[in-house]
């Protein structure tokens, strides 16, 4: 194995540990920034979504199954079903639609 690899690693674990450290040693008070709290507050959430999204679409063996569980997905949670329901739903939808164009 080369040099390179391991110059490679030790920078992204400099860059890894710096982007977790950063903010707690630089950040000391309270943010009063009502725009920086609420950007703040959505980070996970769209981190999440940026990492389900193409699972979603490129899991199932047809991406239209992967499209119909996202829209019965979407749906059941707008009308207030709880994660489970919505979970079940969005497998009963890939079930079915993978049965019926196989």
């Amino acid at each position: 194995m080369s040099s390179n690899v391991y110059i490679y690693i030790l920078i992204m674990a400099a860059v890894s540990y710096a982007i977790r450290v950063l903010p707690l040693t630089l950040i000391q008070k309270q943010i009063e920034n009502q725009f920086l709290q609420s950007f703040l507050y959505y980070v996970p959430y769209v981190t999440l979504a940026v990492m389900t999204f193409p699972a979603i679409i490129e899991v199932t063996q047809s991406p239209v199954a992967g499209a119909a569980a996202l829209a019965v997905g979407v749906a059941a949670a707008w009308f207030g079903a709880s994660l489970f329901k919505v979970a079940i739903s969005c497998c009963f939808t890939v079930l079915i639609i993978e049965f019926i164009c196989i």
